[in-house]
């Protein structure tokens, strides 16, 4: 059985997103990551049940994967909503008795109260699975999207479950923590090849360290944690055991030396928790030290960093200097290295005094930021 799939992504991560699903074969043959969709928001891809289950474990960039129930259709009214809604083919994804729960979202179109829209949907999968309105939220809500615009009706389910950015490490937190599936994205976004050397001088909770230390040892990021999909009544168990074991058997354990460090030593405490929970604390270095006193390997690497702006600035502090020291920092300890650094402000990384192409755009705690890119000289 092949799925119709749509892998959502944060602003600026849909071509990393359709790049990843390049490399599982998932995207259909001749098209590009730039030329698959129009759509910026994510990127759509023809998938069975084996290559969904490995997007699901294998995407680093996507946000959640959405599977689409048969084709669109068109609805006027409510009794017309109910009555094609229910000629769908709920039973492959909702086991009787689940509790669901529907979004909806209504644009130019006469059904217009998202509501109503969600109310008519839950009688319609009743209607089809023969058994009383399943409407209802809780943990294990099988979730379902409604999107209707100029009275076009696309319903969608849910296959991941808790989004995919949640891989199950992050129990401690610093202060604006980077979202798991972006600190993955900048690394790839930086060039890193994953074998030569990287560091992170003000790694907080330390994302991006354990990140590239998944991307380096090729450890799948969803290995620790379960998807919606497996709830499903077509869950195919030998199928996704396959999948599984498939991915632990390519996993490296010579990885490059990764250095983290922050000069706060509560936050390099709970790195060094997050990347345990990971299983990978043996591979990164771990240290309380200010950007000054960073030392690099011989080997020239990457350096791919969040420092401190915008909300996690204090009030009223002057965040010029910081730049500009790092910026001399990397010019004595780390030239010929690629640098990249993610920052809401260009005044600020022109402190750096680093020549950096600053054309990438991203979203981060929904504040517009710009990823630059470079080579220390």
């Amino acid at each position: 059985m092949d799925f119709y799939c749509y892998a959502i992504t944060a602003p600026g991560l849909r071509d990393l997103a359709a790049l990843e699903l390049q490399a599982l074969g998932a995207l259909p043959a001749g098209l590009t990551a730039v030329s698959n969709s129009l759509d910026q928001g994510g990127v759509g891809f023809r998938a069975d049940r084996a290559t969904l289950y490995r997007a699901n474990l294998h995407l680093r960039s996507a946000s959640r994967i959405l599977v689409r129930l048969g084709n669109f259709f068109y609805a006027r009214s409510f009794a017309e909503l109910r009555s094609r809604a229910a000629r769908l083919p709920w039973e492959r994804f909702i086991a009787p008795g689940q509790p669901i729960e529907i979004r909806a979202t209504c644009h130019k179109s006469k059904l217009y109260h998202s509501d109503a829209v969600a109310e008519r949907i839950a009688l319609a999968i009743a209607d089809r699975l023969g058994q009383a309105s399943p409407l209802e939220k809780s943990s294990a809500s099988q979730q379902i999207l409604a999107r209707l615009v100029n009275d076009q009706v696309t319903i969608s389910v849910d296959s991941s479950g808790e989004n995919l950015h949640r891989r199950g490490y992050r129990l401690a937190t610093a202060k604006a923590p980077l979202r798991e599936t972006l600190a993955a994205s900048l690394l790839m976004l930086s060039g890193w090849d994953g074998a030569a050397p990287l560091m992170d001088p003000f790694c907080g909770s330390g994302t991006i360290p354990i990140e590239a230390a998944l991307l380096a040892g090729n450890i799948p990021p969803g290995l620790n944690r379960s998807f919606a999909f497996m709830a499903w009544p077509g869950f195919d168990e030998p199928a996704w055991q396959v999948v599984r074991a498939t991915a632990q058997a390519a996993q490296k354990t010579a990885l490059p030396p990764i250095l983290a460090s922050d000069r706060d030593e509560g936050a390099i405490r709970m790195a060094r928790a997050n990347a345990e929970r990971a299983g990978v604390s043996e591979y990164i270095q771990f240290l309380p030290q200010a950007v000054s006193a960073i030392q690099a390997p011989p080997q020239a690497g990457w350096v791919v960093t969040n420092p401190p702006y915008g909300e996690r600035a204090s009030a009223g502090k002057d965040l010029r200097n910081l730049y500009a020291q790092f910026g001399n920092v990397l010019r004595v300890h780390c030239r010929a290295w690629q640098v990249g650094i993610l920052s809401n402000d260009l005044m600020l990384l022109g402190q750096t005094g680093l020549a950096l192409d600053t054309s990438i755009r991203l979203i981060n705690g929904g504040l517009p930021v710009i990823f630059a890119r470079g080579t220390v000289k």
